[in-house]
């Protein structure tokens, strides 16, 4: 696996522990990343974000869970393959189940970082765990202590902030936090996927692009959204695997063109209904139905 620390720019450095304040502490004018979720919240049901301490147990998972139980990230995997036959019509290759069961942690714990730097132009810094995930309820929860944020921002005197000095700087900071949550959760699947690292990057970059992009269309920014994404994720920026890559296709005379990329990874949903591939699909590059439908 690629280390984060040495292909990424270095964060800055984080606040003592004693500098942050615990998210059931905080009142709702402390919690700077809240206002990002709860605008997600409200265009998107299907995803419910809250700041507050992690939960387990009930249905709720924690990245550490996954990245430091065997236990539980085999249980995890054994539940995405008893869903396969109601799900899809038929059972799930044992690394098919392992692919559909980190893009449903994957997909909405990279959002827990992305959006807040889309909507409030501030990163948190978010452990395996700090973040638990109810793949059911479509519910999750972020332990926000300490987050990065720009010189302006109203919040930079809350505690736990860290300014940094502009926006390429902020974008190295979400880099490097994203990266710093999956790799250990990434090490976990790996054996489970039997894929190389380069592959499970491909896989964390195309999480957190499409993630994003899919909110701000909900949104109704999805121009903005693919326009700082591909700021982002120009290529290149290791440990992440390609790059957004975003392209307008013509759909004909009288039809605005359409936004579409074609995915770093392969999501596996072809496994499964061979005949609906998901429109930026790599394998054929595009063509099918919109979407990745693990």
């Amino acid at each position: 696996m690629h280390a984060a620390g040495s292909t990424l720019p270095a964060p800055s450095a984080a606040p003592p522990a004693s500098a942050g304040l615990s998210p059931a502490r905080r009142g709702p004018d402390l919690q700077p990343c809240a206002g990002a979720y709860a605008r997600l919240a409200r265009v998107f049901p299907g995803l419910r974000a809250e700041v507050a301490a992690p939960r387990s147990g009930g249905g709720w998972t924690t990245g550490a869970d996954l990245a430091g139980d065997p236990d539980v990230l085999r249980r995890t995997v054994e539940a995405e393959a008893r869903c396969g036959p109601e799900r899809y019509g038929g059972p799930l290759r044992p690394d098919v189940a392992a692919g559909f069961a980190l893009h449903r942690y994957a997909w909405p714990a990279c959002l827990l970082l992305s959006l807040p730097w889309f909507l409030e132009r501030r990163v948190p810094r978010l452990s395996p765990a700090a973040v638990s995930v109810h793949r059911a309820a479509g519910r999750a929860t972020a332990a926000v202590d300490s987050f990065a944020c720009l010189p302006g921002d109203p919040a930079a005197g809350l505690p736990g902030a860290r300014t940094v000095a502009g926006a390429a700087e902020l974008r190295a900071e979400l880099l490097a936090a994203v990266a710093a949550h999956l790799e250990p959760v990434l090490a976990a699947f790996r054996p489970l996927l039997r894929r190389g690292p380069r592959t499970l990057w491909a896989t964390a970059t195309d999480e957190l692009v499409e993630g994003l992009w899919y909110a701000g269309s909900l949104l109704g920014e999805e121009e903005r959204a693919a326009a700082e994404l591909s700021a982002l994720l120009p290529g290149g920026t290791a440990p992440f695997a390609g790059g957004a890559d975003f392209r307008l296709l013509d759909q004909g005379p009288g039809r605005a063109p359409m936004r579409t990329r074609t995915r770093v990874s392969c999501c596996l949903h072809y496994t499964v209904r061979p005949e609906a591939a998901c429109f930026g699909c790599p394998r054929g590059r595009g063509g099918g139905e919109t979407g990745c439908g693990s």
